[in-house]
């Protein structure tokens, strides 16, 4: 999955992206997250530990909200048309389009449900024969960096662990950033995040093309 350059920087590309519309989503929801799907899950079983029923039902819509986008997702994946790795970034950019004018209209609702079908879906575009690679969160690239570290230690490739560790640094560069933007701006700066997954998109197709 991550042994092609063009897949690394894709990869970490979309990583970043997810980290900062994750930020923003972080601090607009109070503690809750768009596309770390974990943490909504502790924080569901804690709300409901104390009987605290409003987290809880948010945290379990937004938990619905993103398997749907990642079924979308993988009905993309699993259909007949060309260049579906395009379609699903194309279809990301324009979910984020969606929340980002659902905010000007003043429907931050609307626009947090978009945000999460979009996270949702962004785990596709690498998913082959029901596998696939999470791009919305990174522990899996951490226990991946850990393992390869070991492997590199006892005779295996030396730099294999690079990748993924990339992967995590994407994430929080990108949380990082969308949180700054947040607080600038607040929900508006979903337009970047829409303007990225289309500039992505674009990138994606061309270089597709170039290696079919």
């Amino acid at each position: 999955m991550l042994e092609s350059r063009r897949n690394v920087m894709l990869a970490c590309a979309l990583s970043g992206l997810a980290g900062y519309v994750d930020g923003i989503g972080y601090l607009h929801l109070g503690g809750l997250f768009v596309s770390f799907m974990s943490g909504n899950s502790t924080r569901l079983g804690v709300s409901l530990s104390e009987a605290d029923w409003r987290p809880a039902l948010e945290a379990f819509g937004l938990i619905v909200l993103f398997v749907v986008g990642a079924a979308a997702g993988s009905l993309i994946v699993l259909s007949r048309i060309a260049h579906r790795q395009p379609v699903i970034l194309l279809a990301e950019a324009l979910l984020l389009t969606l929340a980002a004018t659902a905010h000007e209209f003043g429907r931050p609702n609307s626009a947090i449900a978009a945000i999460v079908l979009a996270m949702g879906l962004e785990n596709a575009v690498f998913q082959l024969d029901g596998g696939g690679l999470g791009l919305t969160y990174v522990t899996g690239a951490l226990v991946k960096v850990g393992q390869l570290i070991a492997a590199a230690l006892t005779g295996g490739a030396g730099w294999a662990w690079l990748p993924n560790l990339l992967l995590w640094a994407a994430l929080v560069a990108g949380a990082l950033l969308g949180a700054l933007a947040y607080r600038w701006i607040n929900l508006a700066a979903i337009w970047f995040a829409a303007g990225t997954a289309l500039a992505l998109s674009i990138l994606a197709a061309q270089t597709a093309k170039r290696t079919d």
